[in-house]
Parts: C-alpha cells; sequence; structure tokens
C-alpha cells in the first residue's frame, strides 16, 4: 500500500489497477475475518451446548453432538450466504454464481 502513496504520477489505468488490487485484498482479508468468527462462534456455542462438564477428554456422545453441532452451524452458515449473494446479484442485476 504504500507504493500506492508514493505513486501519486501514476497513469490513471495503472491507479485504477492498483485500486482494484487494494479492494481485492480487502475484500479477501474481510472474508477470512469472517471466517474466523464464524468458527470461533461456532465452537463457542456447539462447546457450550456439547459438553456441560469439561474434563479430560471427550466422551463419543460429545463426539457426536460436537460434529453435528458443527455441521448444523456450517449449513446454516451456507443457507443464508448463499441466500444473501443471491440478492445481492438480483439488485445488481447479475447472473447467480452458485
Amino acid at each position: 500500500m504504500a507504493d500506492f502513496l508514493k505513486s501519486s504520477s501514476a497513469p490513471k489505468t495503472d491507479m485504477g489497477a492498483r485500486k482494484e488490487q487494494i479492494m481485492s485484498q480487502i475484500k479477501n482479508e474481510l472474508a477470512l475475518v469472517q471466517a474466523q468468527e464464524l468458527i470461533n462462534k461456532a465452537n463457542e456455542k456447539c462447546f457450550a451446548k456439547c459438553i456441560p462438564k469439561p474434563g479430560s477428554s471427550l466422551s463419543s456422545a460429545e463426539q457426536t453432538c460436537l460434529g453435528r453441532c458443527l455441521d448444523r452451524y456450517m449449513d446454516a452458515f451456507n443457507v443464508v450466504s448463499k441466500t444473501y449473494i443471491a440478492k445481492l446479484n438480483k439488485e445488481r442485476g447479475t447472473a447467480d454464481i452458485f
């Protein structure tokens, strides 16, 4: 980003390409942060639901509960994400990406 700020005399097409590159990088970083937050929230909620008394190891029932809970959490996230993206695409008038 420092290079972007240094070269204010660059041609407009070069500036546009740099702007797109920075925007793409920001979008990727935001997606990563959102994915980390999703995982942390899912772990927190599923742990609280499935492990009432933490111990040194997980029982078979606790492992099964955690697996199912995380699967449901991810399925719900995928449904919401696809619906949101479809809504955005419809508003923009673009084709679906899924």
